[in-house]
């Protein structure tokens, strides 16, 4: 008869045998099978503790999420790129992230393609100005692997992950080369307020450009992406038209009002786990198409699909209260319940995912092409709506920000770009710095 394994119940170690094990297997055998199973008891129980333990800081140890840092609302279109053809060419948008993380993922887009879109590779890196990127920074960005990819028709396609440490309010260089192919349809945000540079074949890995062409568009780049283990870490999107989009602002300075609100989270330690992601398209509208698909066509893309979103702030209304004024089309007009019920949608339906939602009262347009007396009260009576109807979980009144106290119903004077629709570079600084952070506490 052997000896049995020990038993162990908490507390207490219980060893059983017989004396014929004795016998059969003297004190050295006895003490031999006792010890292995000693060992065996000892080396299980650690085992179930390193466990344990293990269990514990995986527990502990936050998931990696993915939060947008930049996004741009693409359109569709054909941009004068200057060349016979977008084909054969390297684009390269300079674009700057609000949060910074330890890797990051690029979307590239053809979602106003007429065909397949074949990239054959595109790279990021840390942009220096001019064209240029920072040497020792440049990636190469992979799909499934390889490097390049074919879009289809209608489609965005997210890059691998790349480990690539990026800190807070960076400039980074996207460089997309489409082979030569057939292109009908592009795919850009235009009006960037951004100088992208183009030249002829694949210079998506040179450090510098030569004989490239300037356009100021964001073109086949949709949105970036970064790695974060903070739990609280969260996206504020900025839904809107020219205004949001930094119309008049100056080039190439990230001037616009939410370039400025994204500085001010950054420097506050309370604020600097979120992000901003402009989603502006210059001329949109809510209910028409014009400028860009309208808001409430294009809100589950630009604003429910952008990961990690937490925040949405609602600027948009003015360009259909001025067409209203001077129609282009024979539905053009609207009423001042079709724009209360546009906007009212649109905070519906992100609070049905969670999306907390801050309305932003109309700016002052008097003075402006396509303003009308009727289409100011129409204005008015909208940002009293924002301001007074609880629809949304908190007011920015940009209105009370940008008006002449004298002349509510125009700019002051150190607010006005000269078109007494778009602020300049002092206006958007004003409406940037007069958002309480608060509100995102």
């Amino acid at each position: 008869m052997t000896v049995k394994s020990p038993g162990f119940a908490p507390g207490l170690f219980v060893f059983a045998w017989r004396w014929d094990a004795w016998v059969e297997n003297g004190v050295e055998g006895t003490l031999r099978v006792l010890g292995a199973s000693m060992r065996r008891f000892f080396v299980g129980t650690s085992l179930l503790s390193l466990l344990w333990v293990t269990q514990i800081g995986a527990a502990q140890e936050p998931a990696v999420r993915w939060i947008g840092t930049w996004g741009a609302s693409p359109m569709g279109g054909h941009v004068n790129f200057g060349q016979p053809s977008p084909a054969n060419s390297t684009y390269r948008n300079v674009v700057r992230i609000s949060a910074g993380g330890d890797s990051l993922r690029v979307e590239l887009t053809n979602e106003f393609g007429s065909r397949p879109l074949t990239v054959g590779a595109a790279h990021v890196a840390l942009s220096v100005g001019l064209g240029a990127f920072k040497p020792g920074t440049d990636h190469v960005l992979t799909f499934n692997g390889q490097p390049s990819v074919i879009i289809p028709a209608g489609a965005p396609v997210f890059s691998d992950p790349v480990a690539m440490q990026v800190a807070p309010l960076s400039n980074l260089a996207v460089s997309v080369y489409l082979a030569d192919q057939p292109i009908d349809e592009t795919t850009c945000h235009q009006d960037a307020r951004s100088t992208t540079l183009i030249t002829e074949g694949d210079n998506t890995a040179a450090e510098t450009l030569t004989d490239a062409r300037s356009i100021y568009s964001w073109c086949f780049v949709e949105g970036i992406d970064v790695s974060t283990h903070e739990n609280n870490a969260a996206a504020i999107v900025t839904l809107g038209d020219s205004i949001t989009d930094g119309a008049h602002s100056t080039r190439d300075t990230n001037g616009r009002w939410p370039d400025v609100l994204a500085r001010r989270l950054q420097a506050d330690p309370k604020t600097a786990h979120l992000s901003v992601l402009n989603e502006g398209i210059s001329g949109n509208r809510l209910v028409h198409d014009v400028a860009g698909p309208n808001a409430l066509a294009r809100f589950d893309r630009d604003v429910l699909e952008r990961d990690g979103v937490k925040y949405l702030i609602i600027l948009e209304g003015i360009n259909d209260i001025g067409r209203t004024a001077m129609p282009r089309d024979p539905g053009d007009p609207i009423t001042t319940q079709d724009e209360i019920r546009a906007l009212g949608q649109l905070v519906t339906r992100a609070h049905s995912h969670g999306v907390k939602v801050f309305g932003a009262t109309l700016t002052p347009y008097v003075g402006a092409g396509y303003a009308s007396p009727a289409g100011e009260q129409m204005r008015v009576a909208v940002n009293e709506w924002i301001r007074t109807s609880g629809v949304f979980d908190g007011v920015i009144d940009f209105d009370q920000v940008t008006r002449d106290p004298a002349k509510p119903a125009v700019f002051a004077a150190d607010v006005d770009s000269g078109d007494h629709l778009h602020p300049g570079d002092a206006g958007y600084e004003k409406m940037g710095a007069s958002i309480d952070l608060s509100i995102f506490h």
